[in-house]
Parts: C-alpha cells; structure tokens; sequence
C-alpha cells in the first residue's frame, strides 16, 4: 500500500514549479547566474580562472541566500528589515514611561479649584 506524508501545517507548503524550486528561488538563482557569469568572464584574462571563479561565487551567494535562507518561515530580506529597524531606526534605550492616573485626576482637580478662585474674586 502506499504512503504519501501529509503536512500537518499546510501554511508550509509551497507549489513547486521547475525542478522542484519555487519562483523565488528560481528569480533569485537567475538574478545570481546573471551577475556571477559575466563577472567570470570579464575577469578570467586579467586574474586568472581561479580568482575569477571565487568572484563569481563571493557574486552569487547574496542571491542564493535570499532564495534558501528562511527562518520561522521568514525570508531573508523581512529578516534583514526587522535587524535594521531594531538596530538603526528604532532607539536603542527605551524608556520604560507610565502615566500615572491618579497624578492626571489630581491636577485636573486642581486646576478646576483655580479656575474656581479666579472666577469668584478669590486671587492671592
């Protein structure tokens, strides 16, 4: 008989198209053969073939990780923007401020038996 596993989170699965990668990863495979290549060629005479296949390399893996790197079902690049934000644009040391109720009613009494005294005659 035969036995086909079945996901228990079906958020998870992703619809493959061509050799068993998504659209992400193939855009993303593509994007990096298109920068890697032409590198290795440019720079094969002038370094040499080694060198130049470590330039295409060191070329293509920013595009391979955006395509496979994932954690808790997150690409890299919301990764990246959450790392920015909470690094760059967000401040470093928040300032734990609670507004005190009872602090906000008394003043309002206050100022309520000021008015008060104003309006009756009853200065200083």
């Amino acid at each position: 008989m035969a036995y086909v596993p079945v996901p228990k989170d079906l958020t998870r699965v992703k619809s493959k198209l061509v050799f068993n990668l998504t659209k992400r990863q193939i855009i993303c495979f593509s994007l990096g053969a298109l920068a890697g290549v032409p590198l290795f060629f440019l720079t094969k005479g002038a370094v040499g073939t080694s060198v130049a296949s470590l330039l295409m390399i060191m070329a293509m893996i920013p595009f391979f990780m955006f395509a496979m790197y994932e954690r808790h079902g997150q690409p890299l690049e919301v990764l990246l923007r959450h790392y920015m934000q909470a690094r760059f644009v967000r401040p470093s040391r928040r300032i734990y401020q609670t507004e005190n109720f009872y602090a906000t009613i008394e003043e309002n009494i206050r100022s309520r038996r000021e008015v008060k005294r104003i309006l009756h005659g009853k200065a200083h």
